[in-house]
Parts: structure tokens; C-alpha cells; sequence
């Protein structure tokens, strides 16, 4: 896959009941949907990544919560799964192939169609012949060949991943394989935070354009925005995602969703933007979105926004607070900007580039054994010597005298060593250790 393609996604949807959770574990290969007999029992619209032979690919369950009321369903269905829906690669629309077909059945089917989006018609539950045999009168739907199968057997599934997965791209290489052909360098970057925080607006004093929906309103961006630029050999991917509330406060379906969206976002990008405004300071819920990114391993540039209407602050005083706030950010740059004003935004592009290259640095283990040699700990563990496994993030591998992690404040050590000798500016440093 192009390293600047987002992964295709699949959305399954349908009333109640029919065995969405249970196709989405089978399909993901794990248990991450509540499964249950109450209809409705998906409280939450859940999102994984799954892989069929070779290709990638986002999976995310709408369950939702739906009204009682039958004659309300397939709309509120709609309603709630439009984000997840306007993202779709591909709808995997599922009944139940024990029971007749309903009139919510149809309305759904009636609702979907004018989607224009690729459509598979799922009957579940069809786990023995005498079943497979009713499966004609579901093409009464006007939704082309259905695909009889059985999710909590996992039978039929290669048939339908086959016609599910034939537009998907394959899995290629690192994006430095790209580069290495003489192709521009491409930087996929997520602009993340809490509503309101100015991240639209921010998107747009980037690529210079209105690409974004911006409005005073709190949330107004539901969905992730993205527009491509080029500077020199590298094009940048800027993913503007909705803005991102506290667990707690998300009781909308759709703002779960955001959630989900963004946190998928984070995991697609290579650098992170993390937009905090000024006149409001650092508040707790940033420090939580600030570490989805952190936990995802990406390298992460703290973006100060609305800096021209924070009179008398000193830009100091900010980052300590910053700093203060965010103590897992320690790798973090800091930097002030005024999207509004266009204030700030060249040095965003080039602190995007250090931090790009930070995460994609790799030292050789030569390198990193003369480096230890220097190195002089106060500890009853001995390291012999150290190598790095991966990149985005760098990952090393400590080879020690004995079994488990290393103390916390000798890995913190460790880690500030490498970053201040090998230049890990603004990415996470990742230290696993193995017992000789």
C-alpha cells in the first residue's frame, strides 16, 4: 500500500441481533466487541484492523444503541453509523438468515443503496445445508449475490473476503524503499486534540486553503479531513480528526466514533500535532489524547495555538507548563503558533521533517556498543551490549545479566543518553531487554 493511502475500511451494519459483534471478532481473529443475547448490547462502535492475504484493512463494528421501537431502527442505524458509513471502503450489511426477512430488513436495504458504496449482502447463521438452501429469497432485497455464512463458525468467510478485498491494495514495503528509488519523501501527519482547540483552522493556514469546515462551535469537524502538500522532495499528508472529548462526556454515538476515528488517525501517521490552546493552558483531557499518541509511538510536536490572544504570557513560562503537564512528552518540541494569523506555520513543516527523521534513525550496533562503553550507571545490572530492533519508533534491544526490565530510572536514563547522542528529537524511545 502507498505509503501515503489510508488502510480501507469495512463497516458492518445491520438491526439488532444478527451477529455483527460475533462477524467482527471472527473477522479481527479477537474478542474486542461485548457479545452478548440482549439486542443492542454494542454500547460502543469498536474498530480493529484486520488482514486477509496480504491486504490490510480497518474493520469497525456499529452496533450502537438503538431505540426499542422497531419502526425507528433502520434511520437511527443510519444516524448514528453516518461516520463510520462516509468513510466506507466497503458495508458488509447483515441479517439473519434463521428469520424471515422483516420490513426493517428492507427499509435498511432501501436506505443503503443510495450510498453508492461498495455493499455486500451478509446473511449469518447459516451454519448447515437446509439453511444455505433459503438464501435465495434474500436476493428479494435488490442487493446482488448474497454470502451465506456462519461468523461463529467462521464458515464462508474466504468467499466473501475475496470479493470484499479484490480493490484493496497489498502491503508494500517501508516508505524508505520508496525513497530509496528517488520517489519524494512522504510524511503522513495527524492533527489532533480537543475540540475547539483551532485544529481545522490550523489545517488551513497549512495548505492555505478552506479544506476544512471551520466554526466557532465546539465538535463542528465530525469527520478526518486530509489534504496532501509538497515542499522540495517531501509531500506531507495532513489528517485534521474531530475533535477528540473525554470518554465520560461522548455519550453521542457519533462522538464515540470520533474517538475511535482518531485514535485510528494516530496509528496511520507518522508525526503527531498536538494542538493545545493557549488562552485556555494545558488541561487534563489533553494530557489523555496526548497519550493515545504517546502509546502509539509516535513522534510528537506540541503545537500551541491562539498564541496572539494570550496577552502577557511568556512563551517560557508556557513550555515549563507544558513540560509540567505532559511529563511522558518530555521528547516533545514545543512550539507557538496563531492559525488564524498564519503566525508559526513554516516552522511546524520543518520541525515535522526533524522529528520524521528522528523516528526513522537508525544506528548501527557498532555504534551503539561504543556508546555503551561510555557509559557509566550505578546498578547491580550489568549491559553487555545493545541493538536496535525497529524504527517509528526507535526500538532497542538491551542485552543484560539478568531477567525482566530494566529499573525505571536506569531505562529513563538510558533513553535520555540516546537521545542526547544519536539526536531522537520528538519520537519515543522504545527499550525492551533480553537475558543473555
Amino acid at each position: 500500500m502507498a505509503a501515503d493511502e489510508p488502510l480501507p475500511t469495512v463497516v458492518i451494519v445491520g438491526r439488532p441481533n444478527v451477529g455483527k459483534s460475533t462477524l467482527f471478532n471472527a473477522l479481527l481473529g479477537n474478542r474486542r466487541s461485548i457479545v452478548g443475547d440482549e439486542p443492542g448490547i454494542t454500547r460502543d462502535r469498536i474498530y480493529g484492523e484486520a488482514e486477509y492475504r496480504g491486504k490490510r484493512f480497518g474493520l469497525i463494528d456499529t452496533g450502537g444503541i438503538i431505540p426499542n421501537d422497531d419502526a425507528h431502527i433502520p434511520g437511527e442505524i443510519l444516524k448514528q453509523a453516518h461516520v463510520a458509513l462516509d468513510t466506507a471502503s466497503h458495508i458488509l450489511y447483515v441479517i439473519d438468515g434463521r428469520l424471515e426477512i422483516t420490513a426493517s430488513d428492507r427499509d435498511l436495504a432501501k436506505l443503503l443503496r443510495p450510498l453508492n458504496k461498495p455493499l455486500s449482502l451478509v446473511v449469518n447463521k447459516i451454519d448447515v445445508k437446509k439453511r444455505e438452501d433459503l438464501v435465495h429469497e434474500f436476493y428479494s432485497l435488490g442487493l446482488g449475490d448474497p454470502f451465506p455464512v456462519s461468523a461463529e463458525h467462521r464458515l464462508g468467510f474466504d468467499e466473501l473476503l475475496d470479493h470484499v478485498t479484490a480493490p484493496f491494495p497489498r502491503e508494500e514495503a517501508e516508505i524508505a524503499e520508496a525513497e530509496a528509488e528517488g520517489g519524494p519523501r512522504r510524511i503522513k501527519v495527524a492533527i489532533i486534540g480537543r475540540p475547539n482547540v483551532g485544529k481545522s483552522t490550523l489545517l488551513n493556514a497549512i495548505v492555505g486553503s478552506e479544506r476544512a469546515i471551520v466554526s466557532p462551535i465546539a465538535g463542528t469537524t465530525r469527520d478526518a479531513v486530509d489534504e496532501s502538500i509538497q515542499e522540495g522532495n517531501t509531500i506531507y499528508r495532513f489528517v485534521d480528526t474531530a475533535g477528540i472529548r473525554r470518554k465520560g462526556k461522548t455519550t453521542e454515538m457519533t462522538e464515540k466514533m470520533s474517538v475511535i476515528m482518531a485514535r485510528r488517525n494516530i496509528r496511520m501517521a507518522n508525526v503527531v500535532l498536538l494542538i493545545v490552546d493557549a488562552t485556555e493552558g494545558v488541561v487534563g483531557s489533553d494530557a489523555t489524547i496526548a497519550g493515545y499518541a504517546h502509546e502509539e509511538g509516535r513522534a510528537v510536536i506540541v503545537v500551541v495555538n491562539k498564541w496572539d490572544a494570550a496577552e502577557g504570557k511568556s512563551k517560557r513560562a508556557f513550555t515549563e507548563t507544558v513540560r509540567d503537564q505532559l511529563k511522558f512528552l518530555d521528547y516533545a518540541p514545543v512550539l507557538f503558533a496563531s492559525a488564524i494569523n498564519a503566525e508559526g506555520i513554516r516552522r511546524i513543516f520543518s520541525t515535522i521533517r526533524r522529528c520524521f527523521e528522528a523516528a526513522s534513525t537508525r544506528v548501527t550496533t557498532g555504534e551503539l556498543n561504543r556508546f555503551i562503553e561510555t557509559l557509566k550507571f550505578e546498578s547491580d545490572i550489568r549491559i553487555y551490549y545493545i541493538t536496535q530492533a525497529s524504527i517509528r519508533p526507535p526500538t532497542f534491544i538491551v542485552f543484560t545479566d539478568k531477567a525482566g526490565k530494566l529499573h525505571f530510572s536506569l531505562e529513563r536514563n538510558l533513553m535520555n543518553r540516546l537521545r542526547k547522542q544519536f539526536g531522537f528529537d520528538g519520537t519515543p524511545i522504545v527499550i525492551k531487554t533480553k537475558r543473555r
